[in-house]
């Protein structure tokens, strides 16, 4: 072999290694070079993590959240004071409703011996036709529709079966011939003695009657 031949195949063999050492690899080793080329970038552009930064933030943060929880005790005291002062308003209602009733009833309990008083001259009268009587009748019949207006009602059960809650018998009467007992078997109210009241539908006094036996 001579010289020449020599230097050609050293050129060729050296051109053979650099078209080897210059042909591309497989794709798929090329591509997990660029991943992770690209991974060692986002991870050096990151941005550091500043201890004093998240301290500031959180510093801030927590008069937020303290703020927050001091107006949740706020509303919920409100909402508390505003329950017991719709309690107290009806207490305070009730209460003297309760007054203004007791105060009703003991007028009443005061004016039963007056409206006895005129049922009594009422029923005695000499002559029914006279002025006086028919001005007696009328200031009677007055003051009781304006207490009945206001809630009194009066008990005058004559011919109504007996109510013992309601009626207060004090004598007896013979019965009728023929008439026939009640359902009930109470006897029926022959006479008022005297009358009884309800104020409200409460009994303030029940009737004093006369029954049939």
């Amino acid at each position: 072999m001579t010289d020449a031949d020599g230097t050609r195949s050293r050129g060729n063999g050296d051109g053979a290694g650099a078209a080897a050492a210059a042909a591309p690899g497989p794709a798929g080793a090329e591509k997990v070079v660029e991943e992770e080329v690209v991974e060692a970038e986002l991870v050096d552009d990151a941005p550091a993590v500043d201890d004093e930064v998240v301290e500031a933030e959180a510093a801030e943060i927590d008069p937020l959240i303290a703020a927050l929880a001091e107006r949740d005790e706020y509303l919920d005291s409100l909402r508390r004071i505003q329950a017991e002062f719709e309690n107290y308003k009806k207490r305070v209602a009730k209460q003297q409703a309760d007054q203004v009733a007791r105060a009703a009833a003991s007028l009443v309990d005061k004016l039963l011996p007056v409206l006895d008083a005129l049922d009594l001259a009422t029923d005695h009268v000499g002559d029914n036709e006279s002025a006086e009587a028919k001005a007696l009748v009328a200031a009677s019949g007055l003051l009781q529709g304006v207490l009945a207006k206001e809630g009194l009602e009066r008990i005058d059960p004559v011919g109504q079966e007996f109510d013992p809650n309601a009626h207060e018998a004090v004598g007896q009467v013979p019965a009728p011939d023929g008439v026939d007992p009640t359902p009930s078997g109470e006897p029926v109210v022959a006479q008022v003695m005297r009358a009884g009241y309800r104020w409200h539908g409460t009994v303030v006094r029940p009737a004093m009657v006369m029954v049939q036996g």
